[in-house]
């Protein structure tokens, strides 16, 4: 009856109504409560919060994120928060720690298709290290190693391991062996610390007393 008297019809009246929507204000959320309740309980304000997040990180949790500062104060203070309030509150404090930059996967190129009939075809490098409790430091082993026999052709033992540590191994061998010949990128195939990671957690670290 309304639609007559108006003038419009019913399929227009519908079709506007199902794809015009207005659209939706959004008003901020719920008001913050400014509190939260422990396991009994009992509220504690978001200062006593604060509080005890900057005692968190004047410690051994310096180094933490919000997560794992949300779990410190679940276990220390017995608090039912989430995560997203403690990343709230440390971002009021400006506390937050840098995010952590994405990683390029490069293309592991190992040797799983390729024949090697003879010593110094291809070398690979493997990264070991061990930890030396009376300097409280850790101790690095690069090796480079013939894929052929799997002898170790020469070493860098350090308190550091670098790339340029890797290469002085590597040309330092190529230059004692003349009969090596030009060392070619196809076939020299080195394995970084990232990659050899998972290897090294299975053969265990190794310490000196």
């Amino acid at each position: 009856m309304v639609l007559r008297i108006v003038g419009v019809s019913e399929a227009t009246y519908y079709y506007r109504k199902k794809h015009f929507k207005q659209e939706r204000v959004y008003n901020g959320g719920r008001p913050i409560p400014g509190f939260s309740l422990d396991h009994k309980q009992h509220p504690v304000s978001d200062e006593q919060i604060k509080e005890w997040l900057m005692e968190l990180i004047s410690g051994e949790e310096a180094t933490y994120g919000y997560r794992k500062l949300t779990l410190c104060l679940k276990r220390q203070y017995g608090l039912i928060v989430n995560k997203k309030k403690v990343y709230r509150l440390c971002q009021e404090l400006g506390i937050l720690q840098p995010q952590r930059r994405k990683r390029i996967q490069y293309p592991r190129k190992l040797a799983n298709n390729r024949e090697i009939r003879a010593s110094n075809q291809l070398w690979e490098m493997d990264v070991k290290y061990g930890y030396i409790a009376a300097q409280q430091r850790f101790l690095f082993l690069l090796s480079l190693i013939d894929v052929y026999d799997r002898s170790i052709i020469d070493y860098h033992m350090g308190l550091s391991c670098e790339g340029k540590h890797a290469a002085q191994t590597c040309r330092g061998h190529y230059g004692n062996d003349n009969s090596l010949g030009k060392i070619s990128c196809q076939w020299f195939v080195p394995i970084t610390a990232r990659n050899s990671s998972a290897m090294l957690l299975r053969k265990r670290a190794w310490s000196i007393v």
